[in-house]
């Protein structure tokens, strides 16, 4: 409860905050307010910044510190940062933009229009702007285009006491001196050494003699996610970037790798929602959707919604063609929907397990029917598990409710099983088969599923209730074998 207490205590003193700078900006107390500004950490100050509308936020940056601006402006959602850009002189732009890390700005300048970007890079220093040009010289989501170029080398015939001294000279200009790469005088990599190691080792120690020659390394043609993965996967702080001639480049580091996935993630979860991609690559898909036209939004929801809608007829129609036999055997009725959404259940667990696979790097699509049997079999086995529940409840519930109908819990226990096994085989097989088409595997799964479940579903439900319970029509019960119509 205390925690609870003193978080609560913190987000009304961030509430009072707010407050009191709303008004310093009303009165345009800029004293006060560049007082208050310096006085909050970075977080408070972040979210301050975050509930400030555009010409708000642009009176109160001016007047943060430049360390405490740069983090706040790197934090900031890339349409917030254009709007922070627009409305900065000119001097001031330019000390922001220098001031970024240059894979940051590379991404940043990627996000706007080429005209802006143009005139962003013209006002880079030369080294700088030779930097960012080199970053956006690589295709884009490529490991060439997230890497930094801040990292620090050194020479294999270095002792580490030079080493050392050249680490301290040069790593408050460098993202991370955790990890070094070791090279040759063409910048050649030949091995990776931590700075722990470096500084436990004799002063004397060659660094060629203390590395380690098994580096873990992409190439700048890389895919962002593939490296991203394999970061992560071996647990780096930072995995080095080499060019064709295995010259190092670059480094990508532990956030900018976790910044991919998380991005790659939201685009999955889109995807999966049947929300593909409206826009150019330049558009942020997400911002489109929520603060889009109308028009742009229903480009991408209406046609996969209008696809599973003519499935649903379709759907319709077939309920339709076994009317009379639901008026006769009414409780049949009452399982379609278990039936229905018990499939697609399953069937969205099979595609999202797949899309996170493929995107974790899980699974291998060039073994993907051994992926897709393994998937049948769990399928299999979670349909008999649901058959066995469904068909005892629904057979006890014919029995005892309906007169003596226990052949409903065939009917119920089989159509689960078979439709639990289809849409597990058919939640994994559609992505795959879309990605093979070239087509938006994401957004066309989940109505192509859902229509083949409902209909594949519902029809074998309704020919297995026919098969079982044919005798039970007007009231009738079959005198030879109790179940078969055909023996009446």
């Amino acid at each position: 409860m205390e925690n609870k207490e003193i978080l609560s205590q913190h987000d009304s003193d961030l509430e009072a905050i707010k407050d009191t700078i709303f008004d310093y900006i009303k009165e345009k107390d800029i004293v006060n307010l560049r007082t208050l500004l310096h006085e909050l950490d970075e977080v408070e100050t972040l979210f301050v910044m975050n509930a400030l509308n555009r010409k708000e936020k642009a009176i109160a940056f001016r007047l943060l510190t430049k360390d405490c601006a740069l983090f706040v402006f790197e934090q900031l959602e890339t349409p917030l940062q254009k709007e922070l850009l627009e409305s900065f002189t000119d001097e001031y732009t330019r000390e922001i933009i220098e001031e970024l890390d240059p894979d940051d700005r590379a991404g940043l300048f990627d996000e706007m229009p080429a005209s802006v970007a143009k005139k962003l890079l013209s006002m880079l220093s030369h080294e700088e702007r030779k930097i960012t040009n080199m970053l956006m010289g690589y295709e884009p989501e490529t490991a060439g285009r997230i890497m930094t170029p801040e990292f620090i080398s050194l020479r294999k015939e270095m002792t580490a006491e030079e080493a050392l001294n050249k680490v301290r000279m040069q790593a408050p200009d460098k993202e991370t001196i955790y990890t070094l790469y070791i090279t040759d005088t063409h910048k050649k990599l030949f091995g990776v050494l931590s700075l722990k190691e470096l500084l436990i080792a004799n002063p004397d120690a060659i660094v060629n003699d203390i590395m380690s020659d098994s580096v873990i390394k992409v190439e700048t043609f890389t895919d962002q996610e593939k490296a991203a993965n394999l970061l992560k996967e071996h647990d780096l702080l930072a995995i080095p970037v080499v060019d064709k001639e295995e010259r190092i480049v670059g480094i990508i580091t532990y956030d900018d790798a976790m910044d991919i996935l998380e991005l790659e993630a939201t685009e999955d979860i889109f995807n999966q929602a049947g929300l593909a991609d409206i826009t150019s690559k330049e558009t942020n898909r997400s911002e489109v959707l929520i603060r889009g036209s109308i028009w742009a939004v229903w480009k991408v929801r209406l046609p996969f919604l209008l696809f599973t809608l003519g499935f649903g007829i379709a759907a319709g129609f077939i309920i339709g063609s076994f009317e009379e036999f639901l008026a006769s055997v009414a409780i049949v009725a009452a399982f379609m929907p278990l039936i229905m959404d018990l499939g697609g259940s399953v069937g969205t667990q099979s595609t999202t397990l797949f899309v996170r696979g493929v995107a974790m790097g899980h699974i291998d699509t060039k073994r993907f029917w051994k992926h897709l049997a393994r998937e049948a079999g769990i399928g299999f086995s979670i349909g008999i598990i649901a058959s066995i529940i469904t068909g005892t409840i629904s057979g006890f519930w014919g029995f005892f409710g309906s007169g003596g109908m226990w052949q409903l819990g065939l009917a119920v226990g089989l159509a689960v099983l078979i439709t639990v096994t289809l849409a597990a085989v058919v939640g994994f097989l559609m992505p795959f088969l879309l990605i093979k088409l070239k087509l938006d595997q994401a957004a066309g799964s989940a109505p192509l599923i859902t229509a083949i479940k409902d209909i594949v579903g519902l029809t074998t439900y309704f020919l297995l209730a026919l098969l079982f319970l044919s005798g039970f029509i007007d009231g009738t019960v079959c005198e030879s074998c109790y179940i078969c119509y055909y023996c009446r």
